[in-house]
């Protein structure tokens, strides 16, 4: 593996300006099943400033304006900005880096992440800017993935990839694939990014994603992700194939 932030920063950037437009199609189906969840968690109200980090297409700004309340949108992607702008051009949306928000302290009455602290390559250091940005009394909610023990896709993807794929192909090292996914190693990064660890929340939720087909997840990895498709767009055609075939016959996915 290579080491080194700039070069994973360097490699979620390119791979996301590339696959911003198949986001809404591919993924909005399941991350926004989320947003509700992070929203009440984060007990956001009318008139609150809110700062959606890794904001992608919108969704998290959206629906805090829709509560009501002031949010502004942030993305590293100039696509997944230009998109958003579209998608909602009543609300602003800039480009800018999580780990180096470019606000002044104590700007916001509520930061939210949704998926993204997997996609930076420091992620205490966004949470530590999430800290600064935030006002006194102010909350910062964000979601991860949960790991394969809770997770069945995560579960699939990772049997598969273990028995099927080389591993050792020269991805940039990143974050855990399942960050903070456990409560205990999440309240000591908050505490030290300068949270009161005492104060903090922490919930499981489970949605259902309908996939049309069987080898919707392979595709839907290979074509619209980031750091699996960097994976999988390394590995020999023969393995591939391999992977391909093993999802299809895991009996958690069924054909509809």
């Amino acid at each position: 593996m290579k080491s080194g932030g700039n070069d994973f920063t360097t490699f979620e950037h390119e791979g996301w300006e590339r696959v911003a437009d198949k986001y809404d199609s591919v993924w909005s189906s399941l991350t926004r099943q989320f947003i509700p969840h992070l929203i009440n968690a984060a007990q956001v109200s009318p008139g609150m400033s809110v700062l959606d980090v890794a904001c992608g297409p919108g969704y998290v700004s959206a629906a805090a304006k829709k509560l009501g309340a002031a949010p502004t949108g942030i993305d590293f992607s100039e696509q997944m900005i230009a998109i958003a702008k579209e998608m909602f051009p009543d609300i602003p949306f800039i480009k800018g880096d999580a780990q180096d928000l470019p606000f002044g302290d104590a700007s916001f009455d509520r930061v939210l992440i949704n998926f993204g602290l997997l996609h930076v390559s420091r992620p205490q250091k966004g949470c530590a800017e999430a800290c600064r940005v935030l006002k006194s009394h102010g909350r910062f909610g964000f979601t991860v993935w949960a790991g394969p023990e809770e997770n069945a896709s995560a579960r699939i993807v990772k049997d598969v990839i273990e028995a099927h794929a080389d591993l050792d192909v020269g991805l940039p090292e990143g974050p855990p694939h399942y960050l903070y996914g456990e409560r205990g190693e999440c309240q000591k990064v908050l505490e030290q990014s300068g949270f009161d660890g005492e104060s903090m929340s922490y919930e499981t939720r489970t949605v259902e994603w309908h996939v049309p087909t069987a080898s919707y997840f392979f595709e839907a990895e290979r074509d619209a992700g980031v750091r699996t498709a960097g994976l999988l767009a390394r590995q020999s055609q023969q393995k591939l194939q391999a992977i391909l075939r093993d999802r299809k016959r895991n009996p958690a996915i069924r054909e509809r």
